[in-house]
């Protein structure tokens, strides 16, 4: 690694586990199976069946090509789509985004903030009663 540049992945110290499976058992697992393993809420979403839309986003996760650009925030992350890139749709403009192991069952909108972080300027001139009794020339 060059001088001055860092790794952007954390250094693991030893096999990442989801609830005591390995990732390559995990994607060998049955999607009811998988489900099983997961939040409540997300398991919930896979018992009740997938929309149109959303069988068509794992479908093109099956055929492996990558990137793949979605609007669908609110996908589940299944083991399956570890290593992949997304492209997501933040309301503004496509954001890419690598699926590492640790976001296996959070949503695929998590990783990607609709809102931007408010910076403040400072007052202008008269807005403050401080600034009240500057000259304006």
């Amino acid at each position: 690694m060059a001088k001055g540049k860092t790794n952007r992945l954390p250094r693991r110290k030893k096999e990442f586990k989801y609830r005591g499976y390995a990732i390559d058992e995990l994607k060998e697992m049955d999607l009811e199976d998988v489900a099983n393993l997961l939040p409540a809420r997300a398991r919930r979403t896979i018992k009740r069946g997938f929309s149109e839309a959303h069988k068509k986003l794992l479908e093109s996760v099956k055929k492996g090509k990558s990137p793949i650009r979605t609007h669908l925030r609110d996908t589940i992350i299944l083991p399956k789509m570890v290593g992949m890139q997304f492209e997501l749709h933040d309301g503004k403009q496509f954001n890419r985004v690598e699926i590492q192991p640790e976001m296996i069952g959070h949503y695929l909108g998590e990783f990607v903030l609709t809102r931007k972080r408010i910076t403040h300027g400072s007052a202008g001139v008269g807005a403050t009663r401080s600034s009240r009794y500057v000259p304006l020339k």
